[in-house]
């Protein structure tokens, strides 16, 4: 009987300490682009796989832009999407920009990679800034590619232990923000170079607002963190169109510390440590075609 009642009570501290967990959800959308770009899936597990160090974080992750079952949102503490976005934006299919709604009233933290900070203006864009503070709004924000250098980091606990670096990708930028910035912490800043702006103007290439904010210098934030009323929190990080960008131990740290930070984990006072090899990076590729073009997203305006 002793025997019984010590296996139960061990169980039921098993358990406890099981629901204890901070439990992280991240969503790959389907596969995207040509090879090495938007590897939703593969980044996604590369990310997941870097927390597993992390005590008393659980992490799931689920493909095809949505997740298996509903029931695992059950006890989650933050979501991380990583998908492409505008029109085909997982979120914006059937009454799912509800469902996350609901979840961000109980306080669930919410994080969007590259293309998934894009919403539409119609559907989706005062959620996403309300949830996370900002989003790509369409005829205002750009996506360029260029080398985003970034110097300094606001006192921040997703910027823990991370040092300056460099990176070429497509860094989004001109975001449309909460206004006044309100309760929004920008991470990743940087002046944008001249080149951004050689394309013509068009929904997602140009327009004279942001024309006339590269010719002034101003800094653009291409990762900002937010708090909201209800408790809860939010990023956006508008690189992660290259997967080798990945590789990058200052970025990775910055969008790991984001992840906990959301998830109101405690961030490491070093940031979160991971290594990352070239066979990681190679791990869990979409299958491409080699020769398989970009998806082009809009046409220049007439």
């Amino acid at each position: 009987m002793k025997t019984i009642l010590l296996t139960l009570s061990l169980l039921a501290a098993a358990c406890a300490v099981h629901a204890a967990d901070t439990k992280i959800i991240f969503i790959a959308g389907r596969p995207s682009h040509g090879p090495l770009a938007h590897e939703h899936r593969a980044g996604c597990l590369l990310l997941a796989k870097s927390l597993a160090s992390v005590k008393g974080v659980v992490t799931e992750v689920h493909t095809n832009g949505w997740v298996s079952d509903e029931k695992v949102f059950e006890g989650a503490a933050a979501i991380v999407i990583y998908s492409d976005g505008g029109g085909g934006h997982p979120f914006l299919q059937g009454d799912r920009l509800q469902k996350i709604g609901a979840l961000m009233q109980r306080g669930v933290g919410l994080g969007a990679l590259h293309y998934a900070v894009e919403p539409t203006t119609q559907k989706g864009n005062a959620e996403f800034r309300e949830w996370m503070g900002g989003c790509f709004e369409t005829d205002w924000s750009v996506n360029p590619h260029w080398d985003g250098d970034f110097k300094a980091f606001p006192k921040h606990p997703v910027t823990s232990g991370v040092k300056p670096f460099k990176t070429n990708d497509e860094w989004y930028f001109h975001m449309r923000f909460r206004d006044g910035l309100k309760d929004v912490t920008p991470i990743l800043s940087a002046v944008a170079p001249a080149s951004t702006m050689s394309r013509g103007d068009g929904a997602h290439s140009g327009n004279p607002a942001v024309r006339e904010a590269v010719k002034s210098g101003a800094p653009q934030h291409v990762m900002w963190a937010a708090t909201r009323a209800d408790g809860g929190r939010g990023f956006g990080f508008t690189g992660g169109h290259n997967h080798l960008g990945w590789g990058n131990a200052d970025q990775r740290k910055l969008v790991l510390n984001a992840i906990l930070w959301i998830a109101k984990a405690d961030v490491p006072v070093g940031g979160v440590d991971s290594t990352v090899t070239q066979d990681d990076l190679m791990a869990n590729l979409d299958l491409k075609g080699a020769s398989k073009p970009p998806v082009k997203r809009d046409a220049p305006k007439k």
